[in-house]
């Protein structure tokens, strides 16, 4: 059942939001050569003990994981796309790195993801990279009220595929509110002016996920959670949570 939220709802939300890129802000001031992953999840966890909130990810199990994850911070590098735990692993240069980060603030949660390089940046990286802001931003100038779920899905699975990436197969973006993963489920492929109706109040992330090599192949790694490009190639991760408003779609994780 897809909630619609209320304009006083969206602006607690805005909060939760607020406190995910701040946290996204600081992690990525602090990455570099030779930081480890779990000093960037400690850093992240400040961020939301500054804050008064909790997060939705630590203990997160949804069916299809054998264990809770562990970390508030989900920290991919490379070939993995998405989900990756923190570990001791240092950076080092030209890594790329994908943050995904949520947190939850008096009920409401916000969640949002960046990319980027550390150190010398591959030009390849870069693109990948860009293409991912790209998909995100036309994701973002499709909600609107009027439009349906599959607008969305057409707008970014169209910059992604013209500029010869992959996309997973299965993983998209959702609803959120007072939890993290709600109804409607929000596709990075689909057709347009099929799908969920969208409305005033109603709160959705959208998150494009592109691998490098073209391919949509994925496997999960022995930590249960990481998902890597079978082909090995690079992947980026871009997210915003977005409320759909009469006035057009607002952007509830900014980051300024």
């Amino acid at each position: 059942m897809v909630e619609l939220k209320t304009d006083t709802s969206i602006e607690a939300m805005y909060e939760a939001g607020q406190v995910v890129a701040r946290a996204l802000t600081a992690v990525r001031e602090a990455a570099d050569v030779g930081v480890s992953l779990l000093e960037l999840d400690e850093l992240a966890h400040d961020v939301l003990r500054a804050a008064g909130a909790t997060s939705p990810f630590l203990g997160y199990r949804p069916s299809f994981a054998a264990t809770p994850f562990p970390a508030v911070l989900c920290a991919s590098v490379n070939d993995a796309i998405v989900h990756g735990i923190p570990t001791g692993y240092r950076l080092r240069d030209g890594d790329l790195v994908s943050m995904d980060f949520g947190a939850e603030l008096n009920g409401w949660v916000g969640d949002s993801a960046i990319s980027f390089t550390v150190g010398t940046a591959r030009p390849a990286d870069v693109r990948l990279i860009e293409t991912a802001e790209r998909a995100l931003a036309a994701g973002i100038e499709a909600a609107v009220v009027g439009n349906r779920i599959g607008d969305i899905a057409h707008a970014i699975g169209t910059v992604c595929r013209s500029a010869g990436y992959g996309i997973p197969d299965g993983f998209g973006g959702h609803g959120i509110g007072r939890h993290m993963h709600e109804d409607p489920g929000v596709p990075n492929e689909g057709r347009p002016g099929r799908g969920y109706p969208l409305r005033h109040g109603m709160a959705i992330a959208i998150e494009p996920m592109l691998i490098a090599g073209g391919g949509d192949g994925y496997h999960e790694a022995a930590d249960g959670w990481t998902l890597r490009t079978n082909d090995g190639s690079r992947a980026a991760h871009a997210e915003h949570t977005v409320a759909i408003t009469n006035a057009g779609p607002r952007v509830l994780t900014e980051r300024r």
